[in-house]
């Protein structure tokens, strides 16, 4: 996990986040839907897998009348709309890794829009396991570095409560699980609490990508546009800025 700042890429987040601050909540809602549907009901603490989709609605500053309102709708529309979960993956710019997590009701529009974004941006969608084998999938904690967090006290309790381990980057601790244990080590670390910046579970690139600035810019602009599609809940790359 080393050069791979999940910190990075929250920041990048950050500054468009007031303005689609309502399309981030709608995205979470679909998952909350799914979770609902396939994760077995609207009890958090019998549904683990809605559980820590509540996790990252807090995690981005989701209300919890919106978390609550989204349940409900959920659990009384577990019939109607069926979404589908479909991994992307393919290349950026400058042979950048780029996975692609959707969550979608028409197959053929998210994949011909997929494929479109990525030609538009220099890059070329894949197929299934081009890229993957270069990630593990991992539970990810981030806790900003606000100089009230005490980095030996954190580390210690991160991993008695399973943490693989623990990075600081001067801006935000990372917290690394794996993801059978990533709902114990978000548990015990809310009940002594932590805020977090960001709590899932994602694909961590084994390696990166090292880019100037001028070339990750490229890059960027292929995940912003990415991001900006409904179906697209997540997108993970090894690029790194130098």
């Amino acid at each position: 996990m080393s050069g791979h700042s999940k910190w990075a890429n929250i920041k990048h987040k950050k500054e468009k986040t007031d303005a689609q601050r309502g399309k981030i909540f709608t995205k979470i809602g679909r998952e909350i839907a799914v979770a609902v549907k396939e994760g077995g009901g609207s009890d958090p603490e019998v549904n683990s897998r809605l559980k820590d989709i509540i996790a990252k609605a807090k995690a981005n500053n989701m209300p919890n009348d919106n978390i609550l309102r989204s349940i409900k709708k959920a659990a009384g529309e577990a019939g109607s709309v069926s979404y589908e979960n479909i991994l992307y993956e393919g290349y950026g710019p400058n042979g950048v890794a780029i996975i692609v997590e959707a969550l979608t009701d028409n197959r053929n529009r998210t994949a011909s829009e997929m494929r479109y974004i990525f030609d538009r941006n220099g890059g070329s969608l894949g197929a299934s396991g081009c890229v993957s084998w270069m990630f593990d999938r991992k539970g990810v904690i981030v806790i900003e570095n606000n100089g009230e967090v005490e980095e030996d006290a954190l580390m210690m309790e991160a991993i008695e409560a399973g943490a693989e381990d623990v990075s600081d980057n001067a801006e935000a601790y990372e917290i690394y699980t794996d993801p059978v244990n990533f709902s114990a080590v978000r548990d015990a670390l809310e009940k002594s609490g932590y805020s977090f910046a960001s709590a899932g579970i994602e694909m961590v690139p084994q390696n990166t990508v090292q880019l100037k600035e001028e070339q990750a810019e490229k890059v960027m602009n292929l995940i912003d546009m990415m991001e900006d599609n409904d179906d697209i809940q997540n997108v993970y790359h090894n690029m790194e800025v130098v």
